[in-house]
């Protein structure tokens, strides 16, 4: 069991409006650090005053991009009280990114244990306003004081927290996807399964192209093929296609999201046919033409789903259930905001209440 110290700030920040929220702008009054060296362990566990961190020059993140981060939320429930939605899968998938990328891994009870301490330590900051959580991120680097290449033996753990609004403002409206066939997300072997910063840095550039052609994002194709379906954007991606569930399986290139998981694990519960397997571009594109790709959607913690209304690919376009979110995806968003926020029974347990 963690010693967290706390240290409270001496001048708290006034919190922002709901309306002004958006994703990432605004940061609460302290943040959790805890260090690590290959002689100590972990140690100094500790909740500050929310400030910048100092860096030695060479540090190991700055020029080997020894970094991972997760993303979760709080949620404020109806009843007043704060709950997370399964932090345990955050802090699992957190150590095999770190294992991927020879940093340290955290003992799970110890990661726990410092989330919770601090969602409490924050937990005014968590919204009440529709569709507004209190967004988490929790990030851990190497900061080996040295230019040389080699595992970490020192790394910092740290956990921020923003509140943030309501993806969707005005209703979930299907968006428009291009099909990336120059650019890849990750290979085989990479650290495609790892959440590592860049991963996200590397796709920026295929993004970039999609926005000027008018599109959202772009759906990735694997790197060693260059024919079979991975992610889109920064969320996996599901579709039906002739009654069946179908989401591209997780070969090592793949981020396991959480998100994905739970909306599996939902509707395999509601007796839906679903498979994880290999997707081909050919074979989407001939599920479009004939009229038996029903829906299509990306799933993530930012948005939970993001339906998908049109499909471009090497310049032909393809529109989806007639632009319109499907019932599978409305369910699907329905469903798993419902748990979150506490407004509809949790079967499965994946809520944990913040006393």
């Amino acid at each position: 069991m963690l010693n967290i110290s706390v240290t409270k700030t001496t001048a708290p920040k006034e919190k922002p409006e709901a309306s002004t929220l958006g994703f990432g702008k605004f940061f609460t009054d302290h943040m959790f650090i805890m260090d690590y060296s290959r002689e100590k362990g972990w140690y100094d566990a500790r909740i500050v005053p929310f400030a910048n961190l100092s860096l030695h020059p060479a540090s190991t993140v700055l020029h080997y991009g020894s970094e991972i981060f997760e993303g979760l939320k709080a949620y404020r429930r109806a009843d007043g009280k704060v709950q997370l939605f399964r932090p345990m899968e955050n802090i699992r998938r957190l150590n095999n990114s770190a294992e991927r990328l020879c940093l340290p891994q955290i003992p799970e009870q110890d990661a726990y244990q410092a989330l919770t301490e601090f969602v409490k330590m924050e937990q005014d900051w968590t919204p009440s306003a529709p569709g507004t959580s209190l967004y988490l991120r929790p990030f851990l680097f190497g900061n080996d004081e040295t230019l040389g290449v080699h595992a970490v033996h020192n790394a910092t753990f740290v956990v921020i927290a923003s509140p943030v609004g309501s993806y969707y403002k005005e209703g979930i409206n299907p968006v428009r996807i291009m099909i990336e066939d120059e650019d890849v997300r990750a290979v085989r072997g990479g650290t495609g399964y790892a959440k590592c910063g860049g991963n996200y840095a590397a796709s920026n550039r295929a993004g970039e192209r999609a926005e000027k052609k008018g599109y959202s994002q772009v759906l990735w194709l694997d790197g060693v093929e260059r024919k079979y379906i991975e992610e889109v954007g920064a969320m996996n991606v599901m579709f039906k296609i002739a009654g069946e569930i179908v989401t591209p399986m997780l070969s090592g290139s793949i981020l396991p999201g959480i998100t994905r998981k739970s909306c599996l694990e939902v509707l395999r519960k509601e007796g839906y046919k679903v498979s994880e397997r290999l997707l081909s571009v050919d074979e989407l594109a001939e599920a479009l033409s004939n009229g038996t790709l029903e829906e299509a959607w990306g799933c993530g913690t930012a948005a939970v789903v993001s339906p998908i209304g049109e499909l471009c690919y090497k310049g032909t376009k393809y529109i989806i259930n007639d632009g319109k979110i499907g019932a599978v995806t409305q369910h699907l968003y329905d469903t798993l905001t419902g748990i979150q926020w506490g407004k509809i029974e949790d079967p499965f347990g994946w809520t944990c209440p913040i006393d």
